[in-house]
């Protein structure tokens, strides 16, 4: 018997979990696929012995169930092949209705039936009416249970600036990337703010490997992720001056500065790996989550504007944003 045959192919492990796994997250289905190949894995050294002391009819079925595995194995890398295209495809579809979205919402088009229907009475009011649809992204966002969490107070202000969300697939390497495009604003300069994933595949399974993010220009003073600190002098001291300093503070636009894993793992010790496996799996998270599928924050964020008694029609729905 080969040696190749005397390994465990453990590849299918994830589409061969019992039914009632597949309630599971993706995240806790992925947690207990490798939690079973990891004791599998420590099992592969008896592997040999077991396959010698079966039977020579049983090890024969043993073999070609092995030979149905890898034939499974062939269908399912052609699988992936066939669903990473036809996402291109209609990522292709969708774009333009994210231009129709994006002009609604920006104002750079009206919808039908709002000029006649809506159109303000007096001289005044036509000098206070709101384009597009105002806060669109900012309500979308605040909408979602995990973003709204992200989101500072001191945020908004920034926010409401922000005019669309785009995301794109990436090949080399492989990953995606989301941008941020603003409107002038008083607190940085960036027109837009990018936040680039690069995976690599275990086993069909993407991992994060790494994220860049932009770094925001703030102006002077304007800083959303730090904050300054005014300590007095102490009594006697000849510096009459407050001190001061800058200390870092939850907000949204840390999310452009993501974690970053050391070049060389001995640099760290366990408590610091954990904990910096964990900031990089909210980070994903985050990230996942406006790799939007928009279903869910624009629909929402629609029904918001209108609950509010806001101008603006809901935006269309779309698979991914």
């Amino acid at each position: 018997m080969s040696s190749n045959k005397d390994t465990f192919d453990m590849s299918d492990l994830g589409s061969s979990l019992p039914a009632a796994a597949a309630a599971l997250s993706a995240e806790d289905r992925a947690g207990l696929v490798n939690a079973l190949k990891n004791k599998l894995q420590s099992l592969a050294g008896q592997h040999t012995d077991i396959l010698e002391t079966l039977p020579p009819l049983v090890r024969k079925r043993v073999e070609v169930l092995r030979e149905i595995q890898g034939q499974h194995d062939e269908l399912e890398e052609k699988f992936f092949e066939e669903k990473a295209a036809l996402e291109a495809k209609y990522q292709k579809l969708y774009e333009p209705l994210y231009t129709k979205r994006y002009d609604i919402v920006n104002g750079v088009t009206e919808v039908e039936g709002v000029k006649n229907e809506d159109a303000p009475d007096q001289e005044g009011d036509k000098a206070t009416e709101e384009k597009g649809v105002p806060d669109f992204w900012l309500t979308a966002m605040k909408t979602n249970e995990v973003l709204s969490e992200e989101i500072t107070e001191r945020d908004e202000g920034a926010l409401k600036y922000l005019k669309d969300i785009k995301w794109c697939r990436i090949d080399k390497p492989k990953g995606f990337k989301l941008e941020f495009f603003f409107d002038p604003n008083p607190y940085f300069k960036n027109s837009v703010l990018s936040k680039i994933y690069h995976m690599i595949d275990e086993d069909n399974e993407p991992i994060l490997e790494k994220a860049i993010g932009t770094e925001i220009e703030w102006y002077p003073g304007k800083s959303l992720t730090q904050k300054l600190l005014k300590k007095k002098p102490r009594k006697g001291s000849k510096n009459a001056k407050p001190m001061t300093k800058t200390e870092d503070c939850p907000s949204f636009f840390n999310f452009f500065s993501p974690p970053q894993v050391p070049d060389d793992d001995d640099d760290i010790d366990d408590d610091t790996a954990e904990e910096l496996q964990s900031q990089m799996e909210q980070d994903y998270d985050i990230g996942h989550l406006l790799d939007l599928r928009c279903d869910d924050l624009t629909v929402k964020s629609g029904r918001a504007q209108v609950a509010e008694g806001q101008q603006g029609e809901r935006p269309p729905e779309c698979k991914q944003q």
